[in-house]
């Protein structure tokens, strides 16, 4: 079983001058629950090569287990450093995709024709697609066959309004995941803030917060072994 995991290429935090990229926790989970059990885990972003680290995920108050492993696993970093190109994977390839979320997707896979192709080629052949936290934001510009958005008429959840309050950006990014996924027509749900929740409708997995993260690939794995 291959998946293919999409991570941002995108590292800056608006006009903030800080930076940011993907979540640890949201990218470490997923991935060694998926790879423990056998699953063959491709990397991939918008850029290639070394996809940009969050550094408010690095901080000691965000560790856990996932991403403790994470700092030691030499292979993983080295290959990490190495995603390839998304323009050039297809998905074909692979039985589903996941995407890791922190902020940096809001800019560049949100806006992405290139993801947006990939996640509506997976959709099309019957293939799981799975985001967790901020990572909903790639299913922006997303369509079904019909032209309208794919959320449309789906149970979905991503990173809360008041999530990205008590993080204070709300000003700062460009759209915010909760409101976006409404406006294009999506059952949205949600559980307390930083609680752990991820929702399944069809082939369409999503998660609300890092807490969320594992619990999506388990659904994921849940849905592939059917």
């Amino acid at each position: 079983m291959k998946i293919l995991f999409v991570l941002t290429s995108h590292d800056q935090l608006g006009n903030t001058g800080e930076k940011t990229g993907f979540w640890i926790e949201e990218f470490a989970a997923p991935y060694y629950y998926l790879v423990d059990k056998g699953v063959d885990v491709i990397l991939a972003s918008p850029k290639g090569g070394q996809p940009p680290i969050d550094p408010t995920s690095d901080k000691p108050e965000n560790q856990t287990e996932a991403t403790i492993r994470f700092k030691a696993d030499t292979e993983l970093q080295e290959k990490l450093s190495k995603t390839h190109v998304l323009a050039e994977v297809s998905s074909d390839d692979y039985d589903a995709v996941f995407y890791p979320g922190g902020h940096g997707p809001l800019w560049d896979l949100a806006e992405s024709a290139d993801s947006a192709k990939l996640i509506e080629s997976f959709y099309q052949s019957n293939k799981p697609v799975s985001f967790v936290c901020h990572a909903p934001a790639a299913l922006k510009n997303v369509k079904n066959t019909d032209g309208e958005p794919l959320v449309k008429g789906k149970n979905v959840t991503g990173f809360t309004n008041t999530e990205e309050a008590l993080v204070q950006l709300t000003d700062v990014v460009p759209f915010l995941v909760e409101d976006m996924l409404k406006e294009n027509g999506g059952i949205y749900s949600k559980k307390g803030d930083f609680e752990e929740y991820a929702i399944e409708d069809g082939l369409l997995i999503t998660g609300q917060n890092p807490a969320s993260s594992e619990k999506v690939a388990e659904l994921l794995l849940n849905k592939l072994q059917k």
